[in-house]
C-alpha cells in the first residue's frame, strides 16, 4: 500500500511481461489528484503519451488516475484518439471496451465525490480547530516563531532579534517598509525562507501581522473550490476566528458582528500589544498623508502650519552657492492657489530639534504624574459594564419585538383576525421600532469600540513614555517618532508639540 510498494509493484509487473516494453512508471507522491494542473509526473506522461512513445498505460485505479471527473473523461478520449490504452486495474476496466465509458463516468463521478467528502471533513476539522482556538503556523515561511518540543509555538529568539528590528526601525527611525527591505538586502540579511531578497510588502506583511503581538486572526482564507485548491481572501464569506488566549482559548465575539470571533494573547508576543497598536496608527498616519511622507525626512510629516494647516517641508536655500542652507517652511506659503499667502516663518533643522528637545524635557519632567492620570483614565475606559448592560438590555427588547412580529404574522396567516390594512398598519410600527433598536445596538457597539480604542491608545503612549529617558541632551529620532503626534507652527516662531500622551507644551 506504500508509495513505493507501488512503484516497484508496477515496475516488476510490466518488465515480467515478455511481449511489453517498460517505458517508466509515473507517480505523484504526496499530491492530490483533484487537478491535473500541478501533477508533473501525470502531465509528462500523457505527453509522452500523445507523441507515440506508450502503447498501453497500465493505472491501480480510477482514483489514482484523477479524482475530478472532467480530467479523468477529457484525457481518456484524448489518449483513445491517438490510440493509446489504460487498464484500470482494480475495477478491471480497459478503455477500448466500448461500454467503459459509461463505467468509467459513473466509477470517476464516485472517486470526486469521494474527494469532496475528505475536503469537507478536513474543512470540519480545521473550522473545529479554529472554534476551540487553536492556533497553527507555517513556521518554515512565518519569521519569529517555531514549533516547541511540546508541539506549541514557541519564539526563535534570533529570529526575534529580526523582527523588533523591523519595528524598531519603521516606527523609531520612520524607515519605510522599502527603506527597510533595501537595507537588509544592502546587509545580506537571509529572508525566513532563506531567500536573498526582501521586497517591501514582505516588510509590511510582518509589521501588520497580529501574530506578533501574540494574537492569531483564523481562517483569512480559505479554498473556494476543492478540485483547484485556489486560495481566495475571506471578506466576511466565512467567520474569522481571533484566538484571545492561549491558557484557557476562550472565544468572544467581535462586537456582535457574527462573522468574526476575536481572541487575544493566543501565543507568545514578540512584540509589545502598545507598540504593535502603536505601528499601526503610523501606518494609517503615512497612508493618510501619503507621497509627502519621506523616511529621509521625518519632520516633514509631522510640522504642521498654523495658517493654512498644511505641512511643512524641507527646502533647500542657495543650493549651489556658499551660502547653501537647509531650511523648513510651508508647502502652500508661496503656493498661487493660497489667496492667503500664510505668515508663519521659515525655521531651520537646528531651531526645531532645541524647541523640541525644551517640550520633551518639559513634559517629562510631568512623566509619574501623566502616566498615573492616563492610568486612571485607561481603567474608566476599561470599565464597559454600562456599556455591556445598554447593550444587553437593547438586545433583550429586540428579542421581544421580534416575537411580537412573529406573533403578529401568526395571527394573520393562522386565525385571519387581523385585516390586511390593520396588520400592516402593526408591521410597520413593529418595523420601526425594530430599526431604532437595532440603530441603537449598532451604536452602542460602535462607542464600546472606540472606547478600547481609545484605552489601548492611551496604553500604548504610557508604556512608550516609561521607556524613554527623563531628559535628552541631544537629538533623538526614537524620542521625536515615539512622543510627538504633531506640532504646530506659529507666527511668532514657537511650536506647539503635541505629544502621544495627550499633553501640548508651547516653546
Amino acid at each position: 500500500t506504500s508509495y513505493e510498494a507501488q512503484v516497484e509493484y508496477y515496475t516488476r509487473y510490466i518488465k515480467e511481461k515478455e511481449e511489453w516494453e517498460y517505458v517508466e512508471t509515473y507517480a505523484d507522491e504526496g499530491i492530490s489528484g483533484t487537478s491535473t494542473k500541478k501533477r508533473a509526473p501525470f502531465n509528462k506522461m500523457i505527453e509522452t503519451a500523445l507523441n507515440g512513445k506508450i502503447d498501453l498505460i497500465i493505472t491501480k485505479s480510477i482514483s489514482r488516475f484523477a479524482r475530478n471527473t472532467l480530467d479523468t473523461i477529457s484525457k481518456i478520449r484524448e489518449l483513445k484518439a491517438h490510440h493509446v490504452e489504460v487498464f484500470f486495474e482494480k475495477e478491471n476496466i480497459w478503455i477500448f471496451d466500448p461500454k467503459s465509458e459509461l463505467i468509467l463516468t459513473i466509477m470517476a463521478s464516485i472517486a470526486q465525490e469521494e474527494s469532496r467528502s475528505i475536503s469537507q471533513n478536513v474543512t470540519w476539522g480545521k473550522r473545529v480547530a479554529f472554534q476551540n482556538g487553536k492556533v497553527s503556523m507555517a513556521y518554515s515561511t512565518f519569521l519569529g516563531y517555531r514549533k516547541g518540543a511540546n508541539g506549541e509555538i514557541e519564539i526563535d529568539e534570533e529570529q526575534a532579534l529580526l523582527v523588533r528590528e523591523i519595528y524598531r526601525l519603521f516606527l523609531f527611525e520612520g524607515l519605510t517598509p522599502h527603506s527597510i527591505a533595501e537595507r537588509f538586502n544592502r546587509a545580506g540579511i537571509p529572508t525566513v525562507t532563506k531567500g536573498s531578497k526582501w521586497y517591501k510588502n514582505g516588510v509590511l506583511s510582518i509589521l501588520t501581522n497580529e501574530k506578533y503581538k501574540g494574537d492569531a486572526l483564523l481562517q483569512k482564507t480559505y479554498v473556494e473550490n476543492y478540485l483547484d485548491h485556489k486560495l481566495v481572501k475571506n471578506n466576511g464569506v466565512l467567520p474569522k476566528y481571533y484566538v484571545e488566549n492561549y491558557l484557557d482559548h476562550k472565544l468572544v465575539k467581535n462586537n456582535g458582528v457574527l462573522t468574526k470571533y476575536y481572541v487575544e494573547n493566543s501565543h507568545p508576543a514578540i512584540i509589545d500589544r502598545g507598540e504593535w497598536d502603536m505601528v499601526q496608527a503610523e501606518i494609517k498616519r503615512r497612508s493618510e498623508i501619503g507621497a509627502i511622507y519621506s523616511a529621509n525626512d521625518i519632520f516633514s510629516a509631522k510640522l504642521i502650519c498654523e495658517d493654512c494647516g498644511g505641512f511643512y517641508g524641507r527646502k533647500v536655500w542657495h543650493s549651489n552657492d556658499a551660502y547653501r542652507r537647509i531650511v523648513y517652511q510651508c508647502n502652500h506659503k508661496f503656493d498661487s492657489k493660497n489667496q492667503h499667502k500664510c505668515q508663519t516663518p521659515h525655521l531651520t533643522e537646528d531651531e526645531i530639534v532645541q524647541k523640541f528637545m525644551e517640550a520633551y524635557n518639559k513634559v517629562m519632567s510631568e512623566r509619574e504624574q501623566i502616566i498615573d492620570d492616563l492610568t486612571e483614565v485607561a481603567e474608566l475606559l476599561g470599565n464597559q459594564e454600562v456599556l455591556d448592560n445598554k447593550i444587553s438590555k437593547a438586545k433583550e427588547e429586540l428579542e421581544v419585538v421580534e416575537t411580537m412580529v412573529q406573533m403578529l404574522i401568526d395571527k394573520r396567516t393562522k386565525t385571519n383576525e387581523l385585516s390586511e390594512e390593520e396588520f400592516l398598519k402593526q408591521y410597520e410600527a413593529l418595523e420601526e421600532r425594530n430599526n431604532k433598536l437595532t440603530s441603537r445596538i449598532n451604536a452602542l457597539i460602535t462607542e464600546k469600540t472606540i472606547q478600547r480604542g481609545k484605552k489601548e491608545k492611551i496604553l500604548a503612549s504610557v508604556e512608550l513614555m516609561k521607556k524613554e529617558p527623563e531628559t535628552i541632551l541631544r537629538w533623538s529620532n526614537e524620542a521625536w517618532m515615539a512622543m510627538v503626534e504633531s506640532a504646530i507652527i506659529h507666527k511668532d516662531k514657537t511650536i506647539s508639540f503635541k505629544f502621544y500622551c495627550g499633553r501640548t507644551i508651547k516653546v
